[in-house]
């Protein structure tokens, strides 16, 4: 029975190459995991950005509130126009944009992060079951060379 994955015949290989497939494979998997979990915090942080948007949407002009500053530090301010808001594009850029082209923006880029998490998990997941098969390979010629020896 020989096993074919991404182009190689598992079942062909030394317990050497067994070895060093699996720990390839398993790398891989760890950094898809980490690249997931960044995908899903970074998905949260906008659609929790969205929904600040559409809270600030509803809020009167003229309204007292507190301005987050940092994660920790809220300052008093007053609401001056609430149709125009500042945008983080990334690396420290903001932009200014109305409140329905921010609305606009978080949506995009949340489904942009959940469509690229859909593709990494269907990597991720054939990655695991080639480290899983490379596993079960090794085990069983490393029983077979145990017992002929």
């Amino acid at each position: 029975m020989a096993l074919v994955k991404e182009g190689l015949d598992l079942a062909g290989m030394s317990v050497e190459q067994l070895k060093l497939v699996k720990e390839q494979a398993d790398m891989e998997v760890g950094l898809l995991q980490d690249s997931l979990s960044k995908i899903r915090t970074a998905a949260t942080r906008l659609e929790i950005a969205s929904t600040a948007l559409h809270d600030l949407s509803l809020r009167p002009q003229g309204k007292k509130m507190l301005v987050p500053l940092t994660a920790s530090l809220y300052v008093p301010g007053t609401l001056d126009d609430a149709d125009k808001v500042l945008v983080d594009v990334g690396t420290g850029y903001f932009i200014e944009k109305t409140m329905t082209e921010g609305k606009d923006y978080c949506g995009r880029k949340i489904n942009l992060l959940k469509s690229n998490y859909d593709q990494l998990v269907e990597v991720a997941s054939k990655k695991k079951s080639m480290a899983d098969e490379a596993g079960v390979l090794l085990q069983a010629k490393l029983r077979q060379a145990a017992s002929t020896s």
